[in-house]
């Protein structure tokens, strides 16, 4: 559950924050049963001008949050500022840059777990999407051990688009599959720039961005015992590519 500092709530408290822009804000929850007020639907207008996820939600959802006045909308806001696509890409001048693309990360944990392995792997930054992948939180923040402050986290709203405009600014991408043919290990890591996907654990990585790769990789597994956890599996590879790199 969130605290207290990782959200906004009532109607006038959240239409501010937008107007001000000067809280990042991850998703708005409105009850269902306000959604023909007038403030709310100004709420609305703004959320989408500013690209904010907003979510009509039943009472259950803000069972968590009945010590406040909430007025039946609450602000989910990140401790952190993201980080735009387009300007990683243009302050991206140094060769052989890396990036760790997450697609459906649902547990807070797991986030965290993987932000702080990428800033010992010497991964240059991270790409979440907007929607269905958990965002940045107090909880995320505490599991990195203060490892979100040392690395860049960028989020868009599509992580096909953003691997599309990777590739045509020089970037290779690297999916992980189950499935795969190739080994993690028999990729070059330390011949280009990089972005490394990798899926929810149910899931894995969608079919959208393995037909966009440009490697399709697996990570070997012994007993036929397929449930790696996704950061200990990103560990892997990541600290393979720091292997690699070193060596040279």
């Amino acid at each position: 559950m969130e605290n207290n500092s990782d959200i906004i709530y009532g109607k006038n408290s959240v239409m501010e924050a937008l107007i001000a822009g000067n809280r990042e804000i991850n998703k708005i929850l409105i009850s269902k049963n306000i959604h023909t007020d007038v403030k709310i639907s100004k709420i609305k207008e703004l959320a989408q001008e500013k690209g904010i996820v907003f979510q009509f939600v039943g009472k259950e959802k803000f069972q968590p949050y009945a010590e406040f006045n909430h007025q039946g909308i609450i602000a989910q806001i990140s401790p952190i500022k993201y980080l735009e696509l387009d300007e990683f890409i243009e302050n991206s001048d140094i060769s052989f840059r890396s990036l760790v693309i997450l697609d459906g990360i649902e547990d807070s944990h797991n986030l965290g777990a993987i932000i702080r392995t990428c800033v010992c792997a010497g991964i240059d930054g991270i790409i979440i999407p907007s929607r269905r992948n958990v965002q940045v939180n107090s909880i995320v923040e505490k599991t990195s051990a203060g490892a979100i402050n040392h690395i860049p986290i960028i989020k868009v709203n599509s992580l096909v688009n953003a691997v599309q405009k990777l590739k045509e600014n020089n970037w290779w991408i690297v999916a992980t599959d189950a499935s795969a043919k190739d080994n993690y290990y028999d990729v070059k890591y330390n011949d280009m720039n990089f972005a490394i996907i990798m899926g929810a654990e149910h899931a894995g990585v969608s079919k959208s961005l393995l037909k966009a790769s440009d490697f399709v990789v697996k990570i070997p597994m012994q007993n036929n015992f397929n449930s790696l956890n996704v950061s200990n599996a990103l560990s892997a590879i990541v600290f393979e590519a720091l292997r690699q790199k070193l060596k040279n």
